[in-house]
């Protein structure tokens, strides 16, 4: 009845027990674990200036007493508004430590979107840098939204010599100003105490470590509370899943956005948990990660596909060395095959492709690393995760294998809930399996294959973009009567949003009028990058916008142009 059940245990790696144990914790314990036995080992490398794991831990334990001091305590949330940098290490571990929540915010967002996630998850501290592409935003919303305190780090104290010096004067233009008051703290300020703490005590699977904001399966942004336990296990299911990781030896590529659910969980947790170093930039660009990848060399290297396809494509790739990368793994959007096959040729590496949401911390599924890795498909489920596929309208209807319906899953990584969302909660999650709204099928091998992805979804170079949103932002410009908004595939970022536009009658409006209108009210991975104007725009037969008639007809401009090529 297993095999009926759990069809994927006939192909699973024979390294890989899918019923191993998986431990519970508090999520800062992977620290304390590596500090305590890499103490002298390179934790973190920020564009030259590298910590070591026992600098690190000192530096978390700091930030705990310094957050205790500020009032964190269990059940008040802390935000982070930081690219990848030292900063968002310590302070993500130094809230976890003082008990408090964090809570993530993308550096993309809009002023308005960010208010409404500070209100909703009663964000009460933040943190960010003074930098003017950050902190304008964050003192704008220190005085219309909850928020009492800013923590605010400065970029050139994590930069090395003499890049330190160098960074005020030559970048003068991109320092903000930032008022001396009780308002403001500085990051330096946080740090200066002596590291006491008395220990908090964490229920690993009540206590909430982190409000990751999704949309879950609608358009409405809403906080998946995951624990402790959720995001520990997760880390123990991708160390069980890749057991040839060496641990105190391993390099992570560290480009893709800490904020963002796969980069926390797969790039800086479970480097921490293996007591590996992060090779750490603040955003991908081309070829300063390339150079990195060749003088750090990094052994791990996880992406979006968006990051792989720029890799392939490099007019000069031959003049840079990729082969201390020994895997990848490529998630937040489909793989296209050409890409994966591409970059497995040039560098020697095995990419593979996994699925999984913020809602399953987030992975849920990979293709092995050393295995069969099948065409189109999305791989197995990763230790200790069940994957049913039921039917769309009655969630509790198991189909049998190899049928198309909705994708759910089951196991220790699924969060608690959406905050303060129970009517949401309940129809996510039913009888303990995660209704991901995405439509797919195990095969006769039990690997997942996704044929829908969650209805209406535009995923941009891994990002969650949701028609509503756009949709909400263009509606307010005075000149638009009606407006339909769809991805269309881009070879770039996988998705580009494609918006079409019917304006009033006497009205005028170019696409780069809009454009600008749209350049404070939505996040840059938001912004349209087709525009369409027409005279009339589909409805259905009650009158409702419809999406289905431009959907078809984007996929016969693609056929035909398929076609006459």
């Amino acid at each position: 009845m297993a095999g009926d059940r759990h069809p994927w245990l006939a192909s699973y790696p024979d390294h890989v027990k899918w019923d191993a144990e998986i431990p519970e914790g508090p999520l800062f314990a992977i620290l304390d674990e590596s500090v305590r036995r890499f103490p002298q080992n390179e934790a973190m490398d920020f564009l030259g200036k590298t910590y070591s794991y026992a600098e690190l831990g000192a530096m978390v334990d700091r930030a705990a007493a310094g957050f205790r001091a500020l009032g964190v305590e269990k059940g008040v949330k802390v935000g982070l508004f930081l690219p990848n940098c030292p900063q968002f290490v310590v302070s993500f571990f130094g809230i976890l430590k003082a008990g408090g929540t964090v809570v993530n915010y993308s550096p993309l967002y809009s002023e308005e979107e960010l208010a409404y996630q500070i209100e909703d998850s009663e964000t009460d501290i933040m943190v960010t840098l003074g930098l003017t592409a950050l902190y304008p935003k964050m003192a704008a919303l220190l005085k219309s939204t909850r928020i009492r305190r800013l923590v605010v780090g400065q970029l050139q104290d994590v930069l090395p010599f003499p890049k330190n010096l160098l960074f005020p004067l030559v970048k003068r233009s991109e320092l903000a100003k930032v008022p001396d008051d009780g308002e403001h703290m500085a990051f330096r300020g946080l740090l200066d105490n002596d590291g006491g703490n008395e220990p908090v005590e964490i229920d690993p699977r009540e206590d909430v470590a982190v409000f990751q904001y999704t949309g879950g399966t609608t358009g409405v942004p809403k906080g998946a509370m995951l624990t402790h336990a959720n995001l520990h296990a997760n880390i123990h299911q991708a160390l069980l899943w890749n057991p040839d990781v060496e641990h105190g030896r391993e390099r992570m590529m560290g480009v893709l956005p800490f904020f963002h659910v796969f980069a926390m969980s797969v790039v800086m947790n479970f480097t921490i948990a293996v007591g590996g170093s992060i090779v750490m930039r603040p955003r991908f660009e081309l070829d300063p990660v390339l150079q990195d990848v060749t003088k750090k060399k990094p052994t791990l290297f996880p992406g979006v596909p968006t990051m792989y396809t720029a890799i392939v494509n490099h007019p000069k790739l031959a003049s840079f060395d990729l082969t201390s990368i020994k895997t990848c793994m490529s998630g937040g959007a489909p793989l296209p095959l050409e890409i994966k096959q591409r970059f497995e040729e040039l560098s020697g590496c095995k990419l593979v492709e996994g699925y999984g949401l913020t809602e399953s911390a987030p992975i849920a599924a990979s293709n092995p690393f050393d295995g069969v890795n099948k065409e189109g498909s999305v791989g197995l489920p990763v230790p200790g995760t069940t994957i049913t596929i039921v039917d769309k309208e009655d969630p509790l209807k198991v189909l049998p294998q190899g049928e198309d319906g909705e994708i759910c899953i089951s196991g220790p990584q699924i969060m608690k809930g959406y905050w303060r969302r129970e009517d949401a909660t309940a129809e996510t999650i039913v009888e303990g399996r995660l209704r991901t709204g995405d439509v797919g099928h195990l095969d006769e091998d039990g690997y997942l294959f996704i044929i829908d992805r969650k209805k209406d979804l535009v995923l941009v170079s891994g990002y969650n973009v949701f028609p509503r949103n756009v949709e909400e932002a263009i509606y307010r410009h005075p000149a638009v009567e009606e407006v339909t908004v769809i991805g269309v595939p881009d070879d770039y970022t996988g998705e580009a949003v494609k918006a079409f536009v019917k304006l009033g009658e006497g009205q005028a409006l170019d696409a780069d009028g809009l454009l600008e209108f749209l350049r404070d009210k939505l996040g840059r991975h938001e912004v349209p990058k087709h525009i369409d104007f027409r005279d009339e725009l589909p409805k259905t037969m009650i009158g409702k916008l419809s999406k289905t008639e431009l959907v078809a007809e984007e996929a016969a401009k693609r056929e035909a142009a398929a076609a006459s090529s």
